[in-house]
Formats: structure tokens, C-alpha cells, sequence
């Protein structure tokens, strides 16, 4: 038996969904009837009440075509985007209160004019993900993807509630626009590649095709719909290593994992358990991640295009935690808000209401420990001592990653819920942030991260930019970890630079830097740079001061060696905002063809 009739055989036995599928007891309507009254759950549920109130009052924007053409006119996105994103914030608002509140004709009929304006639309696509290569009619990006995995799924769960019309015109465009075009005019760039787009476009194609094809008409198309998707989801977990690891960061693990997650389960569902993605350990592993990746509080070593601050998808994490023994129940209050997703995304939010464990004993903090990738490169490390959770994280891998900042070597540190050395995350997305100028811009280039400037040199970028691992020794009072980073750097006089760190856990922590390099002669400048949100105080000559809240950080340095400088820098955060961030850099008065830099960070009580 070759893999279509395989495929073919596997898709004549799936059983369709019915929405009671869905729910924990097997009953929607007893479901929503009992999360109304469920104390746990009414402050989430009076923030989706204040939002169907507020959406009731403002009248709904229309995308058009002066939004649209933004992007290839200025190549900015967010003016088309915030209003493509109200559209899903009303469409999921209006489902999830209609769900709640059946009796109110109100929320009904906004609802149907949401589904209406959404399959109005003259493609589900972002601007910015349009290929002037192919018609826009054919183009599948992340979120057409999601809209129509969102409209298949409220499609099943309200069932004959929708009128017959918006019935057939879901079926109808989620064809049109998903499973025509992938299975007729591929192969799309995405199918293949090792981020987070194959598992959100192939996973929501997938997951929309086991929500709408039911028929026996229908197996031929499906198998081929899940062949290819299950290709894709291969290539997807190939980013990963063997250790789990999301180089991505912890916001796309949550995204492309997230629409892995719900795409398997849903086979498993359909499959009556002959397909289980659950069962792989490299599932199980790439599962551990999110909860690896906090420093304290809501602090996330957000390496690449990550946020600085964190919270979790209850929903996504207790239905994990339920699955594999070594995934924790999420702290509560890391829950994420419903308004929070700013992209409205309909799979994640309704599984935040049907998957949630309100009985899962979540702790204040994840739990201590030392956590080594050794196929990213990082070491992250959290522990609570005296009342406060301090945190390191670390980081070598190489400069070709997705969502790549050339950052080699940097680190941060983190204490009673603050950053004292931070990374500035991602930046507003516009065209020239995945173009040519993308390093430009501090929170890419090594210019924003804790690395050197070697000579006047910043790293560069390319997968051949890469760390070699030397050391890495964690224990119960120490960390220590050491990268070989001169491949970071285009200087034929660079010969090696060994970064080295020892953190040392004490009741008030320490971490000690120390750099050293070889050069073939002596550079010109060298300077080291770090990277932090706090405006440092020049306390003494070799010593300077970070202060937030009741902790300090002082950085101890040699005043005879290094001449240190403090400058307030801007860049553009992920919103659009102007945020500020300081750059300290010590230059090396006296550079030689061989040296050492030593740096101690040290926490302390004000």
C-alpha cells in the first residue's frame, strides 16, 4: 500500500465531528450553561461581556483598498492590520456571547454580520503576505488560514443557529480560498518550511477540511488534504532539535505549536486514536519549552523575535499538562487576558474556554532549574531565593535562525520581576524589517544585544555565523557556560573569542563575565556593549549602579582597563511605540593581540 491509499484508507474510516465533541462532558449547551455560573471563570467571561458591549456601540470598519495599498505604498502595516484584527475581535466576541447567552437576539445578529463582513472581504490575506508572483485569488498566508479553520469550527458549533446562507457561503470560500488553491496550485513556499508557517497554515487547512468534509464524496480530497498537511507538519517539527528548543522564541512556539496542537488533536479525535501526534517524544519535549523559558513573573528570555513579558494559553497548557506528566499547570496569573492577543485568534481563544483546567493547582512560580538546549545553544536558569525569583539566560546557536537577530553570546538577567540586562524583543513589523535594512534596525542587530563591537564590526548574519559550545555545567549553586563566538564576526584579525559566564546562586546572586580573545595583531577598538532598560548611576570609579524597586544590580569593571558610557537609545517596539533602552559600552583603552575582559554583575538589597 503506497501513502495516498493509505491516506484514502485512513480517511474513509474517520467519523465526523459533532460539537459535542468539544466539550468536556460531551454537551455544548451544558457546557456554556455551566461556565456562566462557574465563579472561576466570570472575570474572563465579564472582560468578553465589556467587549461585546463596547463592539455593540462601535460601528464596524471596512478594509479598504487605501488601508490595503499602505503596505506596497510605505511598506507599514499596522493601520490595515488594526482593523482586520477588530473584524476577528467581533466575529469571536459575538460567538462566544451567543454561545453564552443563546436568548439574546442582539449578540446573534452581530454575529451574523461579522461572518457576513469576514466572507465579504476581498482576500483573508494580509497585504504584507501577498506575492506579486501569484494571484491574490491563490495565495494562502497564516491568517486566510485561520480564518477559515475559525469560520469551519463556528460553522460546527452553532450549527443549524447560522442561517443556511452563511452555512454554504463558509463551505464555499474556505474551498475557494483553502482547499482549491492548496491541493490545485502549490506548492507553496510555507509547505516546506521549518517555522512556524507550516504548522499554522498546513494545521489550519488540515483542521478545516476534518471540520467540513464529512461526506463520502469527500475522502478522496481529504486524504490528499491530510497527506499534505501531515508533510508540512514534519517539516515544521524539524526546527526543532532534539531538545525541544524553539529558536523562534516562547510567542511563536505558542503560535506554531499551538496550531500543531489543535490540528492533532482533532485527527486523533476524527481518527478514534489511529493517528496520535501525542505519542512522538519529540512532541513531548517540544512541550516542556514554554515553561523552560521564565526568568520570574512574567519575564520570558525572549530571544529572537519574542516579547519581554509572557503570559501562557491556559487552555493550550492544561490541555498539555493533562497529556505528558512533565508539563506543569501554568501559574494563574500568567493566564492571558482575552483582549490580549492583539491578532484575535479564534482557535487559541476558544480552547482557553474548553480546555481550561480551573481545578489545576497551578503554582505562584514555575518551578526552579537549570534549563540547557543544546541544539538552540541556550542556558536559561531560574531560581527563587529570599522571596524573589532572579533568572540568566544565555544564548550561541548561530545568526541564519527564523526570526533571526544576530545576537551570539548575549545574555540577560532578571530579579524580582524586573530585567537588569534585557533583550529589546521584536520590533514593528513593516516591510524593511524582512528586508534588506532588517539589521539596522537595534532589536535585530548585534548594535541592540550584549555582544561586542569588535573593531567598528557588528556580527553578521547567516546560518554559517555560528557559536561552537565548549562548556556547559549546571548545579544546584552554579552555572557555568562558555561559547566560542569569533564565526560571529567578519575580521580576518580575529582569531578566537571565548565568552565565558559563571552564575553563581546565592541568596543574592552574582554572575561573573569574562571575555577573552586573539587576535593576529592588535585590533584598533573594541568595545563591549550591554544592553538594559534602567538608566545605570556611575556610583564610583569601576562601579555602576541599576536600580529597580527594593534589588540593584552593580556592575563591577576595571576603571584602569575599560572606559565606560552610558547612551539612551530609541527604537520602534512591536506596537509601533518609541521605547527607550541604554546602551552601556566600556571601550578597551589599550587593545593588545591578546586579552581578557572580567565583568562581575552583582545583586543587592536597597
Amino acid at each position: 500500500m503506497n501513502v495516498r491509499e493509505g491516506w484514502e484508507q485512513l480517511a474513509e474510516s474517520l467519523i465526523p465531528l459533532k460539537a459535542d465533541d468539544y466539550y468536556p462532558h460531551g454537551s455544548g449547551l451544558a457546557f456554556w450553561e455551566s461556565l456562566r455560573e462557574a465563579p472561576e471563570a466570570r472575570a474572563e467571561l465579564e472582560v468578553i461581556r465589556s467587549e461585546g458591549e463596547r463592539l455593540l456601540k462601535s460601528p464596524a470598519e471596512e478594509l479598504t483598498y487605501s488601508l490595503f495599498s499602505l503596505f506596497a505604498v510605505q511598506g507599514s502595516r499596522l493601520e490595515y492590520e488594526r482593523v482586520y484584527f477588530e473584524k476577528r475581535r467581533r466575529l469571536n466576541t459575538f460567538a462566544f456571547l451567543s454561545l453564552l447567552e443563546p436568548e439574546s437576539a442582539a449578540y446573534e445578529a452581530a454575529l451574523r454580520d461579522a461572518i457576513w463582513a469576514i466572507c465579504s472581504e476581498f482576500t483573508w490575506c494580509l497585504p504584507a503576505h501577498v506575492d506579486a508572483k501569484r494571484p491574490v485569488s491563490e495565495t494562502i498566508d497564516l491568517f486566510s488560514a485561520e480564518t477559515g479553520f475559525a469560520l469551519a469550527e463556528l460553522s460546527l458549533l452553532l450549527g443549524t443557529r447560522l442561517p443556511e446562507l452563511l452555512r454554504v457561503r463558509i463551505a464555499e470560500l474556505v474551498d475557494e480560498r483553502l482547499f482549491r488553491p492548496f491541493l490545485e496550485k502549490g506548492p507553496y513556499h510555507w509547505e516546506e518550511l521549518t517555522n512556524n508557517w507550516s504548522a499554522v497554515c498546513a494545521g489550519s487547512i488540515g483542521s478545516a477540511a476534518l471540520l467540513l468534509m464529512t461526506e463520502q464524496r469527500d475522502h478522496a480530497r481529504l486524504a490528499q488534504i491530510l497527506e499534505k498537511t501531515e508533510r508540512s507538519m514534519g517539516f515544521y517539527l524539524q526546527g526543532f532539535g532534539e531538545d525541544g528548543g524553539c529558536p523562534e522564541g516562547l510567542g511563536y512556539w505558542n503560535y506554531g505549536f499551538g496550531y500543531f496542537v489543535y490540528y492533532a488533536d482533532l485527527l486523533l479525535k476524527r481518527s478514534r486514536g489511529q493517528r496520535d501526534w501525542f505519542n512522538e517524544d519529540k512532541v513531548r519535549r517540544i512541550a516542556e519549552f514554554q515553561q523552560k523559558c521564565f526568568l520570574g513573573g512574567r519575564l520570558v528570555a525572549n530571544f529572537s523575535d519574542a516579547q519581554p513579558y509572557g503570559s501562557v494559553q491556559p487552555g493550550l497548557s492544561h490541555y498539555l499538562a493533562k497529556r505528558y506528566a512533565e508539563v506543569e499547570a501554568p501559574p494563574a496569573l500568567l493566564h492571558a487576558d482575552y483582549r490580549e492577543d492583539h491578532c484575535s485568534r479564534w482557535a487559541p481563544a476558544l480552547r482557553n474556554l474548553i480546555w481550561r483546567d480551573c481545578k489545576a493547582a497551578g503554582t505562584a512560580e514555575w518551578r526552579d532549574g537549570d534549563f540547557v538546549f543544546e541544539d538552540a545553544g541556550w542556558l536559561i536558569s531560574r531560581f527563587t531565593t529570599a522571596g524573589d525569583t532572579f533568572g540568566f539566560a544565555a544564548k550561541g546557536g548561530h545568526n541564519g535562525e527564523s526570526h533571526n537577530h544576530n545576537d551570539l553570546g548575549h545574555f540577560m538577567l532578571a530579579g524580582g520581576g524586573a530585567f537588569f540586562l534585557s533583550d529589546l524583543g521584536c520590533g514593528e513589523y513593516t516591510r524593511d524589517y524582512f528586508g534588506e535594512g532588517r539589521y539596522r534596525y537595534d532589536c535585530n542587530g548585534s548594535q541592540g544585544h550584549s555582544v561586542p563591537i569588535i573593531n567598528g564590526c557588528l556580527q553578521r548574519e547567516g546560518r554559517e555565523r555560528a557559536a561552537s559550545m565548549i562548556r556547559c555545567d549546571t548545579s544546584a549553586e552554579a552555572c557555568e557556560f562558555t561559547l566560542e563566538l569569533s564565526g560571529a564576526y567578519e575580521d580576518e584579525n580575529l582569531q578566537s573569542f571565548n565568552r565565558s559566564w559563571v552564575w553563581n546562586k546565592t541568596e543574592l546572586p552574582s554572575l561573573a563575565l569574562r571575555d577573552d580573545f586573539r587576535f593576529t595583531e592588535a585590533p584598533d577598538s573594541l568595545t563591549e556593549r550591554f544592553v538594559s532598560p534602567i538608566q545605570p548611576e556611575m556610583a564610583s570609579p569601576g562601579l555602576l549602579r541599576f536600580v529597580r524597586g527594593r534589588l540593584a544590580l552593580e556592575l563591577y569593571y576595571d576603571p584602569n582597563q575599560l572606559e565606560a558610557e552610558i547612551k539612551a537609545r530609541t527604537y520602534r517596539d512591536h506596537y509601533g511605540k518609541d521605547a527607550v533602552w541604554y546602551a552601556l559600552d566600556f571601550r578597551v583603552k589599550q587593545p593588545e593581540a591578546g586579552f581578557g575582559v572580567e565583568l562581575l554583575f552583582k545583586f543587592a538589597r536597597q
